[in-house]
């Protein structure tokens, strides 16, 4: 199994972080069919071969993704894309 850890910080209000979270769980729900729900200040989702959370702090987002071994190879693709979907919403790292 494959882990993705990435944490991005950002100068956003707490509601502008968590609006940024939303718009990234509603486009995995579309893109990959994951299911999710928030739980206080974190996203959970999971679909079968890939769960994880995203979390939103004071000044960072704090992502953590397992991957199944099915898509293990394709980790590398996948940081790629998060880190641009990040960059998008909050801005270069």
């Amino acid at each position: 199994m494959a882990t993705i850890k990435i944490a991005r910080k950002h100068t956003l209000t707490h509601k502008k972080a968590r609006d940024v979270a939303e718009i990234i769980a509603k486009d995995l729900q579309k893109r990959f069919e994951l299911e999710y729900e928030w739980d206080d200040d974190v996203v959970e989702f999971e679909r079968p071969g890939v769960s994880g959370t995203l979390a939103v702090a004071k000044d960072k987002f704090l992502l953590d993704v397992n991957l199944g071994w099915l898509l293990t190879p394709l980790k590398p693709a996948f940081e790629k894309e998060i880190n641009a979907q990040f960059d998008k919403l909050v801005g270069k790292a």
